[in-house]
């Protein structure tokens, strides 16, 4: 369904040229759910923001191949991109609050999502926004329809902003850390309603986040960024089980263990990601990894296979 070949995002600054996804390719399949894990700042939303074609900074530069369906959508006239966002690729943002508009009611919206892509009345475009509130498991919808943002808690206006990105049953979805802001509870309700969607509207999935538990629930597989550049995929089994970069498997020992002894601090990965202004050479991570060696100076490339290390640890 997707596929991205040696994705190039960068940015001119007063400082110099920052390169915030440097050679990212990817595929995604129908139906399935592609895991995309790292740090902040390590390139993830950027890179699927260039998929939706939403980067419209005048000195961003794009380059590569973004194909959905075997269409180029790299260069692609706006007039286009826009028949196809929202109908056939949709998105859920991080932010709910920032993603609705204050001033108008959440079902006002959603059907204006879907007029501006279906030829259908404004009434059954209405009809629509009730039940995919109904849906997306917001109680009372036939009120909640006529309800602005503010009026709604965390929870409830990621709902919304899932409704929206349903509204005409995109065959992608790119959900951009929908639960980052919710309480667990919540978050655990949010996966249980995209594992639904996905069951019932077969649509294939993007998860951005940067925790990993989160992924162990709901990936089928996972790609692990680092410094805008893809470290380690493969399938969530053989990530969770056999993590073979140091940056994937300090990911993993982050997390606190669920049984035997507790530690008495969490281990923590030392330093900060590199300034992309001035990436070092040679590997990105080496600078904080307790596994670097001489051949470190050198640059790792990433293999073309479904399971790649860019580590020469693993290569060697």
């Amino acid at each position: 369904m997707l596929k991205v070949r040696d994705l190039n995002v960068s940015f001119r600054t007063e400082q110099g040229i920052v390169r915030a996804v440097d050679g990212v390719s990817l595929d995604v399949g129908e139906g399935e759910l592609l895991g995309v894990v790292g740090e902040s700042g390590s390139g993830k939303t950027v890179s699927l923001l260039a998929v939706m074609g939403l980067i419209t900074d005048p000195n961003a530069i794009i380059t590569g191949s973004i194909r959905y369906r075997g269409r180029e959508l790299v260069g692609l006239p706006s007039k286009e991109m826009r028949k196809l966002r929202g109908r056939e690729i949709a998105m859920i943002f991080q932010d709910p609050m920032t993603a609705l508009t204050p001033v108008y009611t959440v079902g006002w919206q959603i059907a204006e999502q879907i007029l501006a892509h279906e030829k259908i009345s404004k009434n059954t475009a209405w009809k629509r926004a009730v039940d995919l509130l109904a849906e997306v498991g917001i109680p009372n919808p036939q009120e909640a329809v006529h309800r602005y943002p503010h009026q709604l808690s965390g929870g409830m206006r990621q709902r919304v902003v899932i409704a929206m990105a349903l509204s005409c049953n995109p065959a992608l979805l790119v959900a951009d850390e929908p639960t980052t802001a919710l309480d667990v509870t919540v978050q655990a309700q949010i996966l249980d309603l995209l594992r639904k969607l996905r069951k019932n509207h077969g649509s294939a999935i993007v998860f951005i986040t940067h925790d990993m538990g989160v992924m162990a629930e709901i990936a089928d597989r996972m790609m692990v960024m680092y410094a805008g550049r893809v470290v380690e995929r493969g399938t969530k089994e053989e990530l969770f089980v056999e993590p073979r970069h140091p940056y994937t498997q300090a990911l993993l020992d982050s997390i606190p263990p669920l049984s035997g002894e507790k530690p008495r601090r969490l281990r923590t990965i030392p330093g900060s990601p590199p300034n992309l202004l001035n990436r070092p050479s040679g590997c990105s991570f080496a600078p904080r990894c307790p596994q670097r060696f001489e051949k470190c100076v050198a640059d790792p490339v990433l293999d073309g296979g479904a399971r790649a290390v860019a580590c020469f640890r693993v290569m060697a």
